[in-house]
């Protein structure tokens, strides 16, 4: 069950990470998929670190979208870089 928090919320995350960096954001789809990437991401680092809280469905939901909004904001910046149109 942590794990489909964690994707859920690097979805959402990642969706929410396009609409705040609208010159990065790669339309509803590749954000949401790079979100759930990243919240995979994002709960890896937060269990390899040991980032615990009292509640781990804290750590579920900030470790997978801080994780799903940074694996957007990233690719999105090096699509635009490498001279991509983003969406």
């Amino acid at each position: 069950m942590e794990w489909l928090i964690s994707l859920v919320a690097g979805a959402v995350g990642g969706n929410l990470g396009g609409a705040l960096f609208k010159k990065l954001s790669l339309g509803t789809l590749w954000n949401s998929v790079l979100g759930i990437l990243g919240g995979a991401g994002g709960m890896n680092l937060m269990n390899a670190i040991n980032a615990t809280t009292e509640s781990g469905l804290v750590n579920q939901l900030g470790g997978g979208a801080v994780g799903g909004t940074v694996l957007m904001a990233i690719v999105g910046l090096v699509k635009k870089v490498m001279g991509g149109k983003s969406s």
